[in-house]
């Protein structure tokens, strides 16, 4: 059966039609009315967010780093310069295979594995986003074969930078100090803002002691940058501010005349002025080439330093502590002054050994049989260990420490440098601190004389002498005496007032044992005699002979060459000048030396010779015979020999065994 065809309704499918147009049509119209509040939305009112969003991805701020402030010393010889180099710098997250990158940059620069060893623990430390160094200093020839090879390597660059430079090499390397590349644990200290693009920070020395004034404070520059990240032009620059300038105290002839009087062996020597504290030599012997650091030293090169077996690291100066020996004399015969127990005129008899009363074990002086009857004066000039022995014993090791600490022994000075050391003054406390042992009688004798337990550094010593030639006044010692904010900038000094009142109520008692140093160098009984010949100005000094290793005997050593006692004793030598008014005070310790007045003498007075030859007001040298200075108490008329009982400088050992103190039974 046929089936009917249905009838077209027109009206209807028009009208559906028309119902489906207006609904497309007003989807439309609420697509479009969507899609403009969308625009008004991001164009109006979020216009300055994105307007900053393209604006980063065309503009890049790149830090500047601050230029570091020079260091020279005081007459301004160039001490610590910035020179211009290039290094090779790494963006992590412009490098999709860094091993590949490496190994083909190997292939244009010679990349060692030093380099790649500090580029890799940088690179754990850094952000991706940030530049890492990889290679320093680069050479010229270097710089051309990577400008060839740029394209193969995005996210790598040459970067210009200043680069640390200590033109004096190892002459200031122990003052000075250096910088290097900042690793993790300066990256968890560092203020992030403050040192922005920064690849270097003070170590050691003057450079980290002073680092917040050196450093300066960071710029940076707008560039525009290509989709590369290459910069195409810079838009803006805001520059760093550098850091201050430094003038040392030190004076640079000075300085270089105390390390080539040393000759190669093994010490230290502080010169300091007794007027205001400013330390004019601070010589540490061996030295290293704080150069070898900036950049990152060669494991070969650190390894040479840390072995050597002379310890080229070590700041002698600040941190060696040795047993002062005779040096501290002066300053104990001062004490017996001061504290009523002696007067200048008081006498002890010395027949060559000094018993305790009640005791059995003898202290043995300087000379088989003794020196007679001395006072103080002659006491420091013969170096009389009796005369010392009684002192110290009549002083008891409670008010003996008290004494001798206000000369700044058995702590740091508080010179303007990280590191010191503190030493050890021989006390109550301290024994019982560190051996849970009680105090004896024995170990009070030996203290007198510099022995037991007693350590100093050579600049404690250094301080103690200044304090004592400054008439007591005491100064912490000071390296730093101005700083400057540009090279055209007046300098601003740093003031240093006394760090307390005189240790010295009595004159008198100075004048007694400023006399008695007199006598140790001009008069011809005297440890040093000789060592102020020639010198327009009257030197005073001490002497002083510690041992390294003591003997289990207290018999005399007969043994005179000088090689066997060099092996075994730590030779001193303290000196000032002018003696009535001193300028400059100077203690020198040789590590190795047969005696502290012809061993270490000399190079003290040389040190005073090239202080002479910086003084524009000195007098014509014009040598005159040491007597000839001397209007003394008990000096030698200048026409009178010696006596006959005198004996050569330090001719036999100043010192007694460390060990026989303890020997002693408690009263």
């Amino acid at each position: 059966m046929k089936l009917r065809r249905a009838i077209k309704d027109a009206r209807s499918e028009g009208e559906l039609f028309r119902r489906r147009a207006l609904a497309g049509f007003a989807l439309i119209l609420l697509g479009l009315a969507g899609l403009i509040v969308r625009y008004v939305f991001l164009q109006v009112q979020r216009y300055d967010e994105f307007a900053t969003r393209s604006q980063n991805n065309r503009v890049k701020p790149i830090p500047i780093p601050p230029a570091r402030g020079l260091i020279y010393d005081r007459n301004g010889v160039l001490l610590a310069n910035n020179v211009p180099a290039f290094r090779l710098e790494v963006v992590p997250e412009q490098v999709d295979d860094m091993k590949a990158t490496l190994e083909q940059l190997g292939q244009v620069i010679p990349l060692s594995q030093d380099d790649l060893d500090t580029f890799h623990k940088q690179l754990r430390q850094s952000r991706r986003f940030e530049s890492v160094p990889l290679k320093m200093r680069l050479t010229e020839d270097e710089i051309d074969r990577f400008a060839v090879n740029r394209w193969r390597f995005p996210g790598v660059d040459v970067v210009p930078y200043l680069n640390r430079r200590y033109p004096m090499g190892g002459l200031f390397a122990h003052v000075i100090g250096y910088v290097s590349r900042i690793d993790a644990d300066d990256l968890n200290r560092l203020d992030p803002v403050r040192y922005k693009g920064t690849t270097h920070v003070g170590r050691i020395g003057i450079e980290r002691s002073y680092e917040d004034v050196l450093h300066g404070t960071p710029g940076y520059e707008l560039v525009e940058v290509n989709a590369d990240g290459r910069t195409q032009r810079v838009l803006q620059t805001h520059p760093a501010t550098p850091g201050r300038n430094i003038y040392l105290s030190i004076d640079a002839r000075i300085q270089k005349a105390a390390e080539q009087a040393f000759d190669g062996r093994a010490g230290a020597a502080v010169a300091i002025d007794p007027r205001n504290g400013q330390v004019l030599a601070m010589v540490s012997v061996p030295t290293y080439d704080p150069n070898l650091f900036v950049d990152g030293i060669s494991h070969a090169d650190y390894d040479a330093l840390t072995s050597a077996p002379d310890k080229p690291m070590l700041n002698r100066a600040l941190r060696g502590m040795y047993p002062p020996g005779s040096t501290v004399k002066p300053y104990v015969g001062l004490g017996g002054l001061e504290l009523g127990l002696r007067t200048p005129q008081d006498t002890v008899f010395s027949n060559g050994t000094f018993y305790i009363p009640g005791q059995s074990r003898g202290y043995r002086d300087d000379r088989r049989g003794g020196f007679g009857t001395v006072d103080l004066r002659k006491a420091i000039m013969w170096s009389v260990n009796t005369y010392f022995y009684k002192l110290s014993l009549d002083m008891g090791i409670d008010r003996f420490s008290a004494w001798m600490g206000k000369f700044g022994f058995g702590r740091p000075t508080g010179i303007d440098l990280d590191g010191e050391s503190s030493g050890v003054l021989p006390s109550r406390e301290w024994k019982a601190k560190h051996y849970k042992q009680s105090w004896y009688p024995g170990e009070t004798v030996i203290a007198g004389i510099g022995q037991g337990y007693w350590t100093v550094t050579p600049l404690q010593l250094a301080h103690a002498l200044a304090t004592l030639a400054g008439h007591g006044v005491p100064y912490a010692p000071r390296l730093v005496m101005a700083t400057q904010t540009g090279v055209d900038a007046p300098k601003q000094p740093l003031l240093n007032p006394p760090s307390g009142p005189s240790l010295v109520t009595n004159q008198s008692s100075w004048q007694a044992v400023e006399q008695g140093m007199q006598m140790v160098v001009n008069d011809p009984r005297g440890t040093g005699y000789g060592l102020g010949r020639g010198f327009p100005y009257t030197v005073a000094g001490k002497s002083g002979t510690a041992e390294r290793f003591s003997r289990r005997t207290d018999a005399y050593n007969e043994n005179k060459n000088l090689a066997y006692l060099a092996s075994r004793h730590r030779a001193w030598f303290e000196m000032f000048a002018p003696a009535e008014d001193p300028h400059i005070a100077v203690a020198v310790v040789l590590e190795q030396g047969a005696w502290g007045a012809s061993s270490a003498g000399p190079i003290a007075r040389k040190i005073l010779d090239a202080w002479l030859a910086t003084q524009p007001d000195a007098p014509v040298d014009t040598p005159l015979p040491p007597e000839g200075k001397l209007s003394l108490p008990g000096s030698v008329p200048p026409s009178a020999p010696a006596p006959a009982s005198s004996v050569e400088p330090e001719d036999v050992p100043e010192d007694v065994p460390a060990e026989a103190a303890t020997q002693e039974t408690p009263p």
